[in-house]
Formats: structure tokens, C-alpha cells, sequence
């Protein structure tokens, strides 16, 4: 018996983050502070069924960035991230 994956790769979560950086964030790199694995947003594994769009580290499954749209508001949290490191061409 298979199981299907519960999320997709992080380019499914391309278009919010291109909405709020202006810019093709896939590309875009980082470091999980659970792990320390470095990785592209998208590897990460999306998840989006729920109120917003969260991704998760490929590598111990913790919250790298969280986003949440209302009509009035973007909450954006990437707590779960050392750093963010965007390509110089995409920007």
C-alpha cells in the first residue's frame, strides 16, 4: 500500500511568495534553524490546505515560513529560517 505525500514541493507556494517579494522566490535559499539543512524554498515541502500556505524543512519536517491572507492583511513568518538568501538576478 502507498501512501500519497500530504504536500506538494515548494514551487506550488510560488505564486503567494512571488505576491509579496515582487520577485520568482523559488530560487531563493535558506537555513533550517531545527536541522541546519540548507535548501531552496522549492524543495521544502508546501502545505496549503489550510487558512494560509506553510512550508516546511525537507529534512526534519519543522516550520521554515508561514503565511496567512485576509481581505485586510498578509502575515508572513520565516522564524523558522536563519536566513534568506535571494538570488541578485531575481530581485
Amino acid at each position: 500500500m502507498t501512501t500519497e505525500p500530504r504536500f506538494l514541493d515548494g514551487n506550488a507556494a510560488a505564486g503567494d511568495l512571488e505576491s509579496l517579494f515582487g520577485a520568482d522566490m523559488t530560487m531563493a535559499s535558506g537555513r533550517c534553524q531545527g536541522c541546519g539543512l540548507r535548501t531552496r524554498l522549492a524543495e521544502a515541502h508546501a502545505y496549503l490546505g489550510g487558512p494560509g500556505t506553510v512550508l516546511r524543512c525537507p529534512g526534519c519536517d519543522d516550520v521554515l515560513l508561514r503565511m496567512v491572507r485576509s481581505p485586510d492583511h498578509l502575515w508572513f513568518d520565516a522564524s523558522g529560517l536563519d536566513y534568506l538568501r535571494v538570488p541578485a538576478a531575481a530581485v
